[in-house]
C-alpha cells in the first residue's frame, strides 16, 4: 500500500510504500489472529471498495495475499479460528474479518462504539461492511489476558483511534509487542512524531511512551507499517522468535 509519507510522519515529503501485516499466533488453547488486512474485493476493484479513500491510497494486492489464502497456505482453516483480536477498525486492519466467520472478535469497547457511531464513521473513514460481519463481539476495557495464562495480552494504546489496542505476546525466548498503528514506523517511536490524522495526539504520545518503556525493558516491537523493519522479519511459514527481531 502506498500513500503520502506525510500521512505517517507529519511534514515528511514524498511517498511511502508500506506493508499490511496480519499475525497468526499458534497456542495450545487455540489459534489467534491479530488483524486481517485488506478485503479481497480490493484485488479487483479498489475504488469500488475503498470509495473516497482510494484517492489517498494506492493498493497493490494480489490473489493469494488475503488472510484466508494466507491461512490456507499454512494448512489452517479460517473457519476454525476462534480468537480474532482487532487493533482498530480501519480498512487495512479489518478487511478480512468476514473470512473468519466463527471467530470471536476481541476489541476495545470504545473502538467498537466508535465504529457504530455515524459521526465517527464519517470522520474516521470506517466502513461497517468490513467489521459488522455477524461474528460474536467481545468488547473489553483496557488490558485483557486473552487465553488466561499471560501469554497473549491485549494492551490499550489509545490515540490513533478512540480505542486502538496493541498485542503483547510472550514467546519462549522473550516478549514481543505487535504495535499495529500505535506505532507506524521505528522513526515514529524514536522521534515521537505523529501522523496529522491521529484521533487524540496526546493519547497517542502517551501510548508511544509506554511502548518505548516496554522496548527499553527488553520487549521486541513489531512496527505496524515500517517497510525497512518488515524487510528483516521472517515471513510465514517461518516461525518468529523474539531473538530474531531487532
Amino acid at each position: 500500500m502506498e500513500a503520502d509519507y506525510h500521512g505517517f510522519l507529519e511534514h515528511e515529503p514524498g511517498r511511502l510504500r508500506v506493508p499490511v501485516p496480519c499475525y497468526l499466533i499458534d497456542h495450545p488453547r487455540g489459534k489467534v489472529v491479530f488483524d486481517t488486512g485488506l478485503h479481497v474485493a480490493i484485488q479487483s476493484d479498489p475504488a469500488a471498495r475503498l470509495g473516497i479513500l482510494a484517492r489517498f491510497f494506492a493498493v497493490t494486492f494480489h490473489a493469494g495475499e488475503d488472510i484466508a489464502a494466507r491461512l490456507a497456505a499454512l494448512d489452517v482453516d479460517a473457519a476454525r479460528i476462534h480468537h480474532l483480536v482487532t487493533s482498530h477498525l480501519h480498512f487495512d486492519h479489518v478487511g478480512g474479518n468476514a473470512s473468519l466467520p466463527n471467530a470471536r472478535i476481541v476489541i476495545q469497547r470504545r473502538e467498537w462504539e466508535a465504529g457504530r457511531d455515524a459521526d465517527r464513521i464519517a470522520a474516521s473513514g470506517y466502513n461497517p461492511a468490513d467489521y459488522d460481519t455477524g461474528q460474536d463481539i467481545f468488547p473489553i476495557d483496557g488490558e485483557h489476558d486473552l487465553l488466561g495464562d499471560g501469554s497473549v495480552t491485549c494492551m490499550p494504546t489509545y490515540g490513533h483511534t478512540p480505542g486502538h489496542q496493541s498485542l503483547r505476546v510472550r514467546l519462549a525466548d522473550g516478549e514481543v509487542v505487535l504495535t499495529s498503528d500505535a506505532c507506524y514506523l521505528r522513526r515514529t517511536l524514536e522521534e515521537l512524531r505523529l501522523s496529522p490524522f491521529a484521533y487524540d495526539r496526546e493519547g497517542m504520545l502517551a501510548s508511544l511512551r509506554h511502548l518505548r518503556a516496554l522496548r527499553d525493558a527488553g520487549a521486541r516491537l513489531f512496527y505496524g507499517h515500517d517497510p525497512e523493519f518488515w524487510a528483516t522479519v521472517p515471513q510465514a511459514p517461518a516461525e518468529v522468535r523474539a531473538a530474531s527481531i531487532s
